[in-house]
């Protein structure tokens, strides 16, 4: 087995690359300049490799300095992470990273039940449309958006969601639409991550319509549900997400619910041997029941 780098020179390193400065890295570490370059010297001639290059702008990474810190920031932030929750008597943390919508319009909305039922468990939440690497080490569960391709993880289904035009009520009186071939010329607004789109839908419909322009486009559910309550268009989301909207008259759906499609998108994922952590399991066990009444609610 190779010897491995210390822990103090990889810190120095990612500081570097970090300030794009020597000097900086060493106010940060309360070290002397020339400690922070005996520091990397080291490390390089350790590994056998350039990992840094002093440019006019400032200590930049190699081509080869850039991967290895891609690949070490996780188990840095992970050390960092363990540490801090020791120090501060932490012990029953809990990392959740969620696709951003459910985060914002689902999860949050039901985060003070769970702290509440649970005040010895620190939640620690983060969202963005990638997925966690659990090889890092730095999530325990990762609520995902997607289909169900993710071999040796567990994933468990949150609920099946109704997907339906949604629109502004003034939008919705302007349209006057009934069924699938009234929004053949409407304004739509595509949400291009969505894994039921509007083609999807209006075929499942039986209609013709095949629309090839939008009046807008976003990467995200809840932009388009914004942009919808503004009356910018109308857009084919899930009524599960748009609950908060709909519950205060922001949005309607715009047909009848027979015309709503249903598509199966949002996971809990994890690794079967995170289920040992208490904290893990207590939060799986909270999820479940959450879903369980959502699954009770009409419609």
């Amino acid at each position: 087995m190779p010897s491995l780098p210390s822990l103090a020179s990889l810190k120095t390193f990612e500081a570097v690359v970090r300030h794009r400065s020597f000097a900086l890295a060493a106010e940060e570490m309360s070290l002397t300049d020339s400690a922070i370059s005996h520091q990397i010297s080291k490390l390089e001639s350790l590994l056998g490799v350039a990992l840094l290059e002093r440019t006019r702008l400032g200590a930049q990474a190699t081509a080869a300095g850039s991967s290895y810190l891609q690949r070490i920031s996780p188990a840095l932030r992970t050390l960092e992470s363990a540490t801090r929750d020791l120090l501060t008597g932490q012990s029953r943390s809990l990392y959740v990273h969620s696709s951003p919508s459910l985060a914002s319009l689902w999860l949050m909305p039901r985060l003070a039940a769970f702290a509440k039922a649970h005040p010895d468990i620190a939640l620690h939440l983060s969202a963005s449309p990638t997925y966690s690497q659990f090889s890092a080490g730095d999530v325990d569960v990762d609520i995902r958006y997607g289909l169900p391709n993710w071999p040796d993880l567990h994933a468990d289904l949150l609920f099946s969601e109704r997907i339906t035009p949604l629109c502004s009520p003034a939008l919705a009186k302007r349209l006057n639409a009934h069924a699938p071939q009234d929004l053949a010329d409407a304004p739509l607004i595509q949400s291009t991550m969505a894994i039921l789109q509007w083609q999807d839908w209006f075929r499942l419909q039986g209609s013709t319509v095949r629309p090839s322009a939008f009046a807008l486009r976003f990467d995200r559910a809840q932009l388009a549900l914004d942009a919808a309550t503004q009356g910018l268009g109308i857009a084919l989301e899930s009524a599960t997400l748009a609950e908060p909207y709909l519950a205060d008259g922001r949005l309607i759906e715009l047909l009848p619910k027979k015309f709503a499609a249903r598509a199966d998108g949002h996971y809990a994922v994890y690794p079967a041997s995170h289920t040992q952590r208490p904290q893990v399991e207590a939060f799986l066990r909270w999820l479940k029941r959450e879903t369980r009444q959502q699954k009770k609610l009409p419609g």
